[in-house]
This record gives structure tokens, sequence and C-alpha cells, in this order.
């Protein structure tokens, strides 16, 4: 599983899936993709949207770009999903896992009022800040982690059999973020069981993720070593960066990473972001295109090979 830099070759391109593809990191995505050439199918959770951002791209020209709700949090929207790539296209080249959510209830216009410099929230400093406008409850914490672990788990596995299918070896690309990095993980014990890819499994990433969902229902994050920023979010994203080294390991030939795309002025961040859209989607559209035989289990800071 070396990584290394490839050289890109866009005839390889055939047919893709981003989820949570109507607005921000997703929507450009899908269109640098189809501009690329690819058959793009935009997911979105709500379908009025997801619609009117697939006829926005149409109308730029692209109409290889089409339409199929997914909400992945849903096993049937999920199956539903599977069976239209099944039955419309009979495989899968290319599969963004996009969709996210932020573990917070936020008061905008608060956070709006305390006009944190990018620097701050770059650095992590702004922890204490935004302690009385950001609030992880058990809710918020279980919808994030549903979503951007175990929704990119439940659809990459309803997947998997039209990746396999691929004639070029399937890309699978899992948007992560700086909040993932082990290094900000303050318990050790949970820092060394995420970095140890020879003894990492599945069941070993349910147990932490279980475990933190216990500790914040006893209020005792803080005291057991997760992170005071947006523990949720980091968690949920650190153990995606597992998932996606467990999965490069068990499909050999596929390239399967995942990657930061930068700190991207969005929703997911309250618009707090200084990037745009398109720099944003730059590390996943590279990604998602890589040749065969490209780096697989790797993370990306953007377009940049990074350190887990």
């Amino acid at each position: 599983m070396g990584c290394y830099w490839p050289i890109f070759d866009y005839s390889y391109v055939e047919y893709a899936v981003v989820t949570g593809a109507n607005k921000g990191i997703g929507f450009e995505t899908v269109r640098q993709l189809a501009n690329a050439g690819a058959t793009v199918v935009l997911t979105a959770r709500n379908q009025k949207r997801g619609i009117e951002a697939t006829k926005l791209l149409q109308e730029s020209g692209l109409s290889n770009v089409i339409f199929h709700q997914l909400n992945v949090r849903d096993p049937q929207s999920i199956q539903s999903l599977a069976k239209f790539i099944t039955t419309q296209f009979e495989r899968l080249d290319i599969l963004v896992n996009n969709a996210g959510a932020s573990g917070v209830q936020v008061d905008e216009d608060g956070l709006r009022a305390l006009n944190i410099d990018p620097a701050t929230w770059l650095a992590g400093k702004a922890v204490n800040m935004v302690q009385d406008v950001m609030k992880t409850t058990y809710d918020t914490a279980k919808e994030c982690i549903d979503t951007n672990y175990y929704g990119v788990k439940n659809v990459t596995e309803a997947l998997l059999p039209m990746l396999q299918r691929s004639t070029l070896g399937a890309r699978i690309v899992n948007v992560s973020s700086l909040r993932s990095e082990l290094s900000r993980i303050p318990n050790e014990r949970t820092r060394k069981e995420l970095g140890d890819i020879e003894t990492l499994t599945e069941e070993k990433i349910d147990r932490i993720l279980q475990k933190f969902l216990h500790d914040l229902k006893q209020d005792a994050l803080e005291a057991n070593g997760w992170q005071k920023m947006l523990p949720a979010y980091s968690i949920s994203k650190a153990t995606l960066n597992a998932y996606t080294r467990v999965l490069a390991k068990k499909y050999p030939k596929m390239c399967i990473n995942c990657v930061h795309p930068g700190y991207v002025n969005t929703d997911i961040n309250w618009h707090t972001g200084t990037m745009t859209v398109e720099e944003g989607a730059e590390g996943s559209v590279m990604l998602a295109l890589l040749p065969e035989g490209g780096p697989t289990g790797c993370y990306f800071d953007r377009t940049r090979l990074a350190e887990f």
C-alpha cells in the first residue's frame, strides 16, 4: 500500500457517485468530475434541493449529471441507490463519500458576534471561546457519528459489489478533516489503537465509538481524553480515516483514500472558512481520478500526502 504521486489519465473515468452533493464541496466535486467526462450521480438527502442542483449543472452543459435521492442514515434509501446503480450501470468506478454532519448545536448569531479569526480556528485555539455558542448533545453526536462514520460505511458496503465490477480499479474517496489527525486526540490509548494498522479492525473502531458515546452520556469526555473542540465530529473523522485504512487493506486492487479538503467556506463550518469550494474539491477530485495502481490507504491534506 505505497503512497506516491500518480500520473493522471482522465480517460479512465466512467461512473461516479458523490454523496451530500446538492451544495458546497460535494456540488463542486460533481461539477469537476462531470467536466472530466464522468457520468456522475449527484445524491442528496433532500430530493427538491438535489433535483435543483442537478438541473443547475445540466443547464450549464453537463448532461452527464443525474440525480438520485440518498439519506446515508436510512438503510432503505441506501439500498434504493445500490439498486439504481446496478440497474443503470452494472458497475461503479468512483465513490466520493462527502455527506457530513457537525455534531453540535450552534447559535450562529452568537458565533458570528465572536468574530474569531481563521488562524485561531485552524490552530484549535477557539475551543474556550465557543463553549457558550456551540453545544454537543447526545443526539447531535449520534447524528454526526451515524452520518460521518456509519453512513459512509453502510453506503460503501452497499456499493462494493458494483465497485468490484469496475474494470478500471475502483476509487473510494472519504472526505475527512484536519480534526481527524491522530495527534489531536488527547487519549494516548485511543490514539495508538486508531494508528496501529496491523491490529486495526472494524470491531475495534466500533468499540471506540461506543466508548465515546458512553463517556458523553456520563459527561466525562474531557476526563477521558476526548477532544474538546467538536468532539463528535473529530472522533467521527478519526474513525473514518481508520476505516479507510482497513478497507484499503481488504481491497488492495482499489484506490481507497481519505482527504482533508482544506478550511473551506461552507455550511458545515458556519461559513468561517477562507477557501473556495473550487479549491476544496481539488483533493477529492484528484483522488477520484487516480489511475489503476495509484496510492491507497493514505490521508491527504488537500492534494498533498499527510500523516494520519
